[in-house]
């Protein structure tokens, strides 16, 4: 296992990687790095395959475009089309976690003919919305449920990532902590955030580091996002409108591909995302895995290794070379 920088068309993208054989794509989510798969690279790369998990555009050590703009759903999945090309490939299996499953899901929506399956962890495949860009919708589902702001919402500041630059140590350790399957329920976070406080102010100031998650490992993700901040992760979420408006000639469009879904049972993101679950067959008909983790928290890849492992490597012998 070991990390290089690739030369793309439009950035420098460093990647960590093992093995050879066929390609599989990790894609992580926020806030993450391509370090969170380690696990699967290495047992990637021992089940025969070339396993690879860049850091994305405006994190770690991958460029980091100043523009707000340059951070939308296309120039993600642009960037995974050229980081296969770079590698000397011309098909792929693409994996992603969190923001990272938006991503993969997209890649086999636009380009089935290079990501041949595709396998996404906590988030499922949302269709584009018919009826308008999605923040104003999240702001009238907020309201009407009462709990304050969906954090996405606050997100759509200009300044929102300065509040996670003051101390990344602190919020990185509270992201970690509220969105672990093992925090009880009543220290978890739920993605809303009540008036008068902001997402940080939600976790509990005695936040201690997940199990999985030792202090060497964590001081690679504070080193990674005290040097790089946070501006770059959150433009993503600023860029949902324009994701909207410039996916129009994707309405109604299905992903074709064979397709894995897997989400732990504990995990928060269920509470705003997990509807469409119900649905992914329908939008996804090549589905062949949808699976819950029992007691399972969102940060899957890190949080359970081994069974995440499984079920991917299950997947690719169905999906085959």
């Amino acid at each position: 296992m070991h990390t290089r920088r690739i030369q793309t068309d439009r950035l420098s993208q460093q990647v960590l990687e093992a093995g050879s054989g066929p390609l599989v794509l990790l894609i992580h989510g926020f806030p993450e790095l391509g370090i969170s798969w380690r696990a699967q690279v290495e047992a990637l790369a021992a089940a025969g395959f070339h396993a690879v998990a860049p850091d994305m555009r405006g994190y770690g050590g991958t460029d980091k475009p100043s523009d707000t703009a340059d951070h939308g759903i296309l120039d993600l999945v642009g960037d995974m089309v050229e980081l296969v090309r770079a590698l000397g490939e011309t098909s792929c299996v693409v994996v992603g976690h969190d923001w990272g499953a938006p991503i993969a899901w997209h890649c086999a929506l636009l380009r089935p003919d290079l990501f041949r399956a595709v396998f996404g962890l906590s988030v499922p495949f949302q269709p584009r919305r018919p009826k308008g860009p999605p923040t104003p919708a999240m702001a009238a589902i907020s309201q009407r449920l009462g709990l304050g702001d969906l954090y996405i919402s606050r997100f759509q500041a200009a300044d929102a990532h300065l509040a996670f630059d003051a101390d990344p140590a602190a919020a990185l350790r509270k992201m970690f902590y509220s969105y672990d399957g093992g925090t009880p329920d009543n220290r978890q976070s739920t993605g809303f955030i009540p008036e008068g406080q902001d997402f940080l102010a939600t976790a509990p100031d005695d936040a201690t580091l997940p199990p999985w998650m030792g202090e060497a490992h964590f001081a690679e993700y504070v080193a990674a996002f005290s040097a790089s901040g946070f501006k770059g992760p959150l433009d993503w979420y600023r860029c949902l409108d324009a994701n909207w408006a410039a996916t129009a000639f994707l309405q109604d469009a299905r992903i074709r591909v064979p397709a894995g879904f897997v989400v732990g049972e504990r995990d928060p993101v269920r509470h705003y995302a997990g509807q469409h679950e119900a649905a992914l067959k329908d939008w996804v008909p090549d589905l062949r895995m949808q699976a819950v983790i029992p007691g399972a928290g969102h940060w899957l890849q890190q949080e359970r290794p081994d069974e995440v492992n499984r079920r991917l490597l299950e997947f690719l012998e169905q999906v085959g070379p």
